[in-house]
């Protein structure tokens, strides 16, 4: 009897590990989507759009970006963690879900639990860029000192309540002790419309998003809020070097899958990302936008994750901030 049980037992196993085996040789077999929790244009398009071009090439299929906007990005974040976990759903997320827990107190998913993080897509600096016809200042000082004489005149476009733009601007506003009214979008695409066409008067903005507007000329980039200046743009002063120590905000994106993908994808999935980091094209994409290539997967990345959740929610809930 005990021998037929083992017997039975390790046929199990073994048929297990024959079907993931199956299901790892075979994946992928079709379209892959990637969901993207914003408008078209914004700094997580301006690094999916290239990682997906990659991945085409790479995979064999098809990986195309479905664009979910609204309400800070939980939108998209909601319908990534109910879609099918059969490996053919992804979600490329940012550092607004680990703020939106803080602001969003009924969000019907869980960043943490609901989502398995695959690797760290990039991390770029955040910029103040002004509109040149809107705005005279040519540094961030004139800006303070403009911005300080004339309260709730200027107005900053952010990609959504709760976003680390809008953080971003209300962080600045508490060190320069300035007030500028904040403007919600439904995400950075249409924001940085309107800043480009000179319909408002600033941004506190991700590199990724801003770069090419800064290289154009469309934009001005007064300061780049990071501990040391963007090699795409070294002409830019850190915020310490311009007059504001200890502004230093980034923002990041990553790659999730729903919970209960299958662990051999998630490898596969893996693997193909770091192929994919290794490509001139990504690395001179990357390097445009103001970003380095990341090094960081699976496990670590969900530790990673987990820190900027009780971060950020200790920076909401210290600095009293409230959705508009």
């Amino acid at each position: 009897m005990l021998r037929s049980v083992q017997k039975f037992v390790w046929a199990g196993l073994a048929m297990g590990l024959a079907v993931s085996m199956a299901h790892a040789q075979s994946w992928p077999s079709r379209q892959i989507t990637f969901i993207v929790p914003f408008a078209p244009g914004g700094g997580t398009d301006a690094f999916a759009r290239p990682l997906a071009t990659q991945l085409d090439t790479q995979l064999g299929q098809r990986v195309i970006i479905e664009n979910r906007a609204g309400a800070g990005g939980t939108v998209g974040a909601s319908a990534a963690a109910k879609a099918p976990p059969d490996g053919y759903t992804f979600f490329i997320g940012a550092a607004h879900h680990a703020i939106a827990p803080a602001l969003y107190p009924k969000l019907d998913y869980d960043i943490e639990k609901d989502l398995i993080p695959v690797g760290l897509v990039s991390q770029p600096p955040q910029v103040v860029v002004v509109h040149p016809g809107r705005v005279s200042a040519k540094t961030l000082q004139e800006l303070i000192d403009y911005a300080r004489a004339n309260p709730d005149k200027m107005n900053y476009a952010s990609a959504g309540g709760g976003t680390t733009h809008h953080l971003a601007g209300e962080l600045f506003k508490a060190l320069t002790k300035t007030r500028i009214t904040h403007v919600p979008y439904r995400g950075a695409g249409p924001a940085m419309q309107d800043l480009v066409a000179g319909h408002i008067e600033l941004e506190f903005d991700g590199l990724g998003s801003s770069a090419p507007h800064i290289a154009s000329g469309a934009l001005r980039a007064l300061a780049v809020a990071a501990p040391q200046r963007s090699p795409a743009f070294p002409d830019v002063p850190t915020a310490a070097e311009a007059g504001v120590p200890g502004y230093e905000v980034s923002t990041w994106y990553g790659m999730f899958a729903p919970k209960g993908t299958p662990p051999d994808v998630i490898t596969h999935m893996t693997k193909e990302l770091r192929t994919a980091f290794a490509t001139p094209m990504i690395k001179d994409a990357w390097g445009r936008n103001g970003s380095e290539i990341p090094n960081l997967y699976g496990a670590e990345f969900g530790t990673f994750v987990s820190a900027e959740v009780k971060r950020w929610g200790k920076v909401v809930q210290d600095a009293g901030i409230k959705l508009d």
